[in-house]
């Protein structure tokens, strides 16, 4: 575990009686957190089935390589460091669908552009829509009330990049090329190479009616996600309304995107937060909710990625060496005249 966690951990449970909050895990219906379970689950299946409506422009892909890859990387994140979980998919897809890995890289940036919109669109609704803001704290009315306003601006200027990195792959790649008044022509010439393959991984953009699909998709995703989350929340019977989970979800993404293992204490304060700061959780309550959430939200796509990679003889040691093999291809893109297409390579 790395110190950045172990450091948030401790911040985290700071003020907490731990018998209380031991207490508390106890007593949690166990109704609610199979329910949570059964959420978490929808989640892997709706994920594999958007990714590969995104995968679908550059290339055919088999669903089971879709699932597994996403599920194997997505275990990585939690065990490996400095996400090379979103390494690790497009390359297991691309090397064995064989789909160009740069492409498919670009479809994990898609996917990640397609969650923050959703999420940031739920968060709105709930704030502008559901909220009860006579409850919240006074200095965090006007920051949340601006972010969610701004949060849905930066959805509609997100759509738009992605509309015009799709649409405009050439001069996307005309306008990168432009940069050899400052750069060496050659590395100007493959970064131009490198942007237009990049630019063909959000080609469903350039198919509305596929886009659309993908983008509606990122709603139940995450209504499956905010489900888990309201879920364990109601099983310690902290007063969590089911749209208050929209805001509360905006807070946990920012928990994941810290850099530690698996959103290891970045996660359970976050949520630690949320639930205290506008839902009046007691601290020990939100403590243990915390940590449950968590482990329903990780541990299930770990074990699943574990047993995932024993079929296929994939340990962490070969995982490493994989995630080096992606970034190898990556430095492959920026030195040579053609951008590398990885070759199938079926078990």
């Amino acid at each position: 575990m790395s110190l950045l966690a172990i450091a948030l951990l401790g911040w985290f449970l700071r003020g907490a009686n731990l018998a209380d909050v031991w207490r508390h895990v106890r007593t949690a219906h166990v109704s609610l957190l199979v329910a949570a379970l059964a959420f978490v689950s929808t989640t892997f299946w709706i994920r594999a089935f958007r990714w590969q409506q995104l995968l679908g422009p550059i290339g055919p892909t088999r669903f089971r390589t879709v699932f597994r890859s996403g599920v194997i990387g997505f275990a990585a994140l939690s065990i490996l460091p400095a996400r090379v979980g979103d390494l690790l998919r497009p390359y297991l897809v691309a090397r064995q669908d064989g789909l160009p890995f740069t492409s498919a890289f670009a479809t994990i940036v898609m996917e990640r552009v397609l969650d923050l919109i959703a999420v940031l669109s739920l968060m709105a609704i709930y704030v502008w829509g559901f909220a009860d803001t006579s409850t919240w704290n006074p200095r965090f009315l006007i920051p949340i009330q601006w972010s969610a306003a701004i949060g849905g601006l930066v959805s509609l200027a997100l759509l738009w990049a992605m509309w015009v990195l799709a649409s405009h792959p050439e001069k996307i790649e005309r306008l990168v090329h432009s940069t050899d008044r400052v750069l060496p022509r050659p590395v100007a010439l493959r970064l131009g190479e490198l942007a237009r393959t990049f630019s063909s991984g959000f080609a469903v953009a350039r198919e509305p009616r596929a886009f659309l699909f993908a983008l509606l998709w990122s709603f139940p995703l995450w209504i499956m996600i905010a489900s888990e989350t309201w879920a364990v929340t109601r099983a310690f019977d902290i007063a969590l309304p089911f749209t208050g989970t929209f805001l509360l979800q905006l807070f946990l993404v920012v928990g994941v995107a810290v850099p530690t293992p698996g959103g290891i204490g970045s996660y359970h304060e976050a949520y630690r937060f949320g639930v205290t700061s506008f839902f009046g959780a007691p601290n020990d309550q939100a403590v243990a909710a915390a940590i449950v959430v968590h482990a329903i939200a990780f541990f299930p796509v770990l074990l699943l990625g574990l047993v995932f990679m024993a079929q296929d003889g994939l340990s962490i040691g070969r995982l490493k060496t994989l995630a080096g093999t992606a970034r190898d291809e990556e430095q492959e893109v920026m030195k040579s005249d053609e951008v590398p297409i990885l070759r199938s390579s079926r078990r």
